[in-house]
């Protein structure tokens, strides 16, 4: 969850509007692992998130599990990038069998549809032959798989820095410039 935190930070941070969609037990995981516990209702997270992040009335919209006319729900207004960070391999399978019993897989299956960039960052290991057929499924499809595993290269000290890590590189693939962690072969690692 962390992860999560981070690069929602980071995508506001660089000005981007984003839409989240948190499913029960992203709540649960989140309280659990950031010490954050979230009402169930989208209009009261996105306000605590809002106030949290700092950041301005429509620049972060959240979305209910079920809420079938958010704009993400349809390629007429498909958004260019999507993450599904952390992404449970039952969410993974999900959007790989094209369920959409809920909007994250409505919006995953929206996004693959219409050729736009989505990525997912699985939070389980080790990875069964089910879990990794279905990546290579989604990765076949045009899906990113990227498992949150940082490098080492950068020198991390703290916890945030392996965090970082992964979160520039999902930066990266949205071509959203970062300065968490500098590419390789530049300033800190040459």
């Amino acid at each position: 969850m962390p992860y999560g935190l981070r690069l929602l930070d980071c995508l506001l941070s660089a000005g981007r509007t984003v839409y989240l969609m948190m499913s029960s037990p992203a709540r649960l995981v989140l309280e659990q692992e950031a010490h954050l516990k979230l009402p169930a209702r989208p209009v009261e997270i996105q306000a605590i998130l809002s106030e949290k992040l700092g950041v301005g009335a429509g620049d972060l919209r959240v979305f209910g599990k079920e809420q079938w006319s958010a704009p993400v729900a349809s390629g007429s207004s498909a958004p260019s990038a999507m993450v599904v960070c952390p992404c449970t391999t039952g969410t993974l399978a999900a959007i790989a069998a094209g369920t959409c019993r809920n909007l994250i897989e409505r919006a995953a299956d929206v996004a693959l549809k219409e050729q736009r960039k989505l990525i997912l960052v699985p939070r389980e290991m080790p990875f069964s032959t089910i879990h990794l057929e279905n990546m290579l499924r989604l990765s076949r499809m045009g899906a990113v798989i990227m498992p949150p595993s940082p490098g080492f290269y950068h020198g991390p000290t703290t916890i945030e820095d392996l965090v970082d890590f992964v979160v520039a590189r999902i930066l990266d693939h949205l071509e959203i410039p970062q300065t968490l962690v500098a590419p390789w072969g530049t300033e800190n690692n040459e």
